[in-house]
């Protein structure tokens, strides 16, 4: 069941910023929906996602997680994500403003330990070659932090 905690609940954890708050509860509640995530993706130059996910049919969704009206205000990137994702969310908890989201985007309130889809995002769907590229990018991107996971010492040499 999915509760709401609001962020305000949430100074256990220190060493995580609110928006990665958000964003484990978003990558935890996808699972549910049969998605794959990593967060912090560069899907090109001068662009970072919060969450990308990964669905069984190879559709790719972008999450950005704001924690505050401030943190939504001063983020003028946003739709240069769209062009790289099928379906674009804002994650947000409980006390954000959402009137302030575009209502053409989806909608996804979370916490920590969990998230609910209210509002799909429209599905614009990506062309092959760039679906190509985006599932090769969330590949490495993967298995470049399972391997740091496995071995924090370990320094690339890239």
């Amino acid at each position: 069941m999915f509760i709401m905690s609001g962020m305000s609940d949430l100074s256990y954890s220190p060493s995580l910023m609110p928006g990665q708050l958000l964003a484990r509860g978003v990558s935890r509640a996808l699972r549910g929906h049969d998605f794959v995530s990593v967060e912090e993706l560069v899907p090109t130059s001068g662009l970072r996602v919060d969450v990308m996910a990964l669905g069984p049919k190879g559709e790719i969704w972008i999450i950005e997680c704001k924690s505050n009206r401030a943190d939504f205000q001063s983020d003028s990137k946003w739709q240069g994500y769209l062009e790289w994702c099928d379906r674009f969310f804002w994650a947000v908890d409980s006390d954000f403003p959402t009137e302030l989201l575009p209502e053409e985007t989806g909608l996804i309130l979370a916490d920590a330990y969990d998230a609910e889809i209210i509002r799909m995002g429209p599905e614009t769907k990506l062309a092959p070659a760039r679906r190509k590229v985006m599932v090769q990018k969330f590949a490495r991107h993967a298995a470049i932090r399972a391997q740091a996971a496995r071995d924090p010492g370990f320094v690339s040499a890239f």
